[in-house]
């Protein structure tokens, strides 16, 4: 069973999902309100595997509605966590880079402390401590910097912006992995079918760069003539703080024998052209 199947995220897993013979309930936000434990526990009746896509994901929204957030992030992952639990269901929450402050030089280790600085970050930590607490046999799988063919997302969004400007100013100082929602969906299932031990992940892409950089090889890939000129996040102040470091490491992954996914730049090779065209 996949919640918040309508997303990007959701829709490349479903795929994935469909493309190896698996039998799938998909669930978007109008099918299942998960901060109803009621419909939570009914919904998972007969699953053997529960994904939680289901997010609320607007990060300066959560700032000015952090209960709103809360509510989505922290109290439906709990709710979800001990349906599946009382159901024999095996967990997937999908958490984020965000519970982390983004002040680390090395990449975040999986049990590394949480020390979110945001509202959306605060209600992500908090739905993963509920996830461990009601549902023993889960795996938490934190992932940052999504882009994909079924949602907006920056990859686009800067495309969209070559096409009509003669110069793109992007951030220089914030880092991390650009990470296909393609290869988190494999990732995701890989994870599962390893029967990997409870536990926490990081599904990202391996190497880093910065927006700059990513911006750089999406606009030298759609061969456009658009300057890139680098600047800081004191230029694009924002309601809530960006993590200056989201780069997650991937040594729970390899101890369990899960291959990372690979370096984003090759993997954004794979993907441009289906994920530009949307």
């Amino acid at each position: 069973m996949v919640t918040g199947a309508g997303g990007m995220l959701g829709h490349d897993l479903l795929d994935v999902l469909r493309a190896a013979g698996a039998d799938v309930v998909a669930l978007d936000r109008a099918d299942l309100d998960v901060t109803d434990a009621a419909a939570a526990a009914a919904a998972v009746q007969g699953a053997d595997v529960v994904v939680n896509c289901a997010a609320w994901t607007a990060v300066d929204d959560a700032e000015t509605h952090e209960p709103d957030a809360f509510r989505v992030n922290a109290t439906g992952a709990a709710n979800l966590a001990r349906a599946a639990h009382a159901a024999g269901a095996r967990l997937v929450q999908v958490s984020t880079d965000y519970v982390f402050d983004g002040s680390a030089s090395a990449p975040y280790a999986e049990d590394a402390p949480p020390a979110p600085v945001s509202a959306y970050g605060r209600t992500k930590a908090a739905g993963e401590w509920a996830v461990r607490a009601e549902a023993p046999d889960h795996l938490i799988v934190r992932t940052a910097w999504l882009y994909g063919a079924y949602g907006a997302c920056f990859p686009r969004t800067m495309a969209r912006l070559a096409a009509e400007r003669d110069e793109l100013t992007v951030v220089d100082d914030q880092v991390g992995q650009p990470t296909w929602t393609r290869d988190l969906a494999d990732l995701v299932v890989r994870l599962v079918e390893a029967q990997a031990p409870a536990g926490t992940y990081h599904g990202t892409a391996s190497g880093q760069t910065s927006w700059y950089g990513f911006t750089r090889r999406i606009v030298a890939g759609l061969g456009a003539a658009t300057r890139v000129a680098p600047t800081t996040s004191d230029a694009f102040v924002r309601p809530a703080p960006r993590p200056a470091y989201s780069v997650l490491g991937h040594d729970a992954l390899r101890a369990v024998g899960v291959e990372p996914i690979e370096d984003w730049s090759a993997r954004w090779d794979v993907a441009a052209a289906e994920v530009l065209a949307g």
